[in-house]
């Protein structure tokens, strides 16, 4: 019996040992590890710093799409900030084209993803990679359709998100759905991506979905912020995992 509980102390000893071995060590290694890759995760957003000096520099990125050639266009990005979105629109209805851009006053910014990675590494990866859904009337009333010049047209509605290294444009032409209507009205829910056809009300108006068109650029360093939120979250979990070790061995030990 006696030995059995040196035994028992001994091994006590050497897994309290190892613990603090464990926190003193490598959770300030992974930290530290932590602190550099994300580091290099926020320099891909090259966001204006102290020594940062003149203006960020500017970039600007074609959109297009395999599938229509109805929405041409350019955005420019500087720095975490959407500055400009220079779009061509072809009306299949007339071929009439229409051309908006930003007003000189206006921004679309990307930093609303960085306020995610202060909160938490999961949000801001899940920024990237999960597009938020929204409803049409959500789409409607986003400052976003506010920012061009000239004014958009009344039957049109423009929203821009990121998805995974995309960064993505979609117009969505409407048509007003008459009071003598015989079509069942039944108001779409949220989505990514809202197909013809799609209901909703704003105002005193039920409107629908004529036409979808989509476009999108390639941003090469938002995969590469992909990449490090990803080595960190499995960094997290490594070190979690190591601690959960000896967290269930003295739980089931009865020292």
């Amino acid at each position: 019996m006696a030995t059995a509980m040196a035994a028992s102390a001994a091994e006590r000893a050497v897994l309290e040992e190892e613990f603090r071995w464990l926190l003193n060590a490598e959770v300030h290694a992974v930290l530290r590890q932590l602190q550099d890759i994300l580091k290099e995760a926020s320099l891909r957003f090259t966001l204006p710093g102290p020594s940062t000096e003149g203006p960020t520099k500017q970039e600007n990125f074609i959109l297009g799409s395999c599938g229509t050639d109805q929405v041409k266009g350019v955005l420019t990005l500087q720095g975490d900030a959407l500055s400009q979105a220079d779009v061509n629109l072809k009306m299949p209805r007339n071929n009439q084209l229409l051309h908006f851009a930003f007003r000189e006053d206006k921004q679309w910014k990307l930093q609303q993803l960085m306020d995610a990675v202060m909160l938490q590494l999961t949000r801001a990866r899940n920024r990237l990679t999960t597009p938020a859904t929204l409803t049409l009337p959500e789409i409607a009333a986003s400052g976003l359709t506010r920012m061009f010049a000239p004014t958009l047209p009344s039957d049109l509605l423009v929203n821009v998100y990121i998805n995974l290294n995309k960064l993505c444009l979609t117009v969505y032409q409407l048509h007003a759905l008459q009071p003598t209507s015989t079509k069942n009205f039944r108001p779409s829910g949220g989505a990514v991506l809202h197909s013809p056809g799609a209901m909703f009300e704003w105002g005193s108006q039920r409107l629908e979905v004529s036409h979808v068109h989509k476009v999108e650029c390639v941003i090469p360093w938002l995969n590469d912020a992909l990449v490090y939120f990803t080595v960190s979250l499995q960094l997290c979990q490594q070190l979690k995992d190591k601690i959960s070790v000896f967290s269930s061995y003295w739980s089931s030990r009865p020292f």
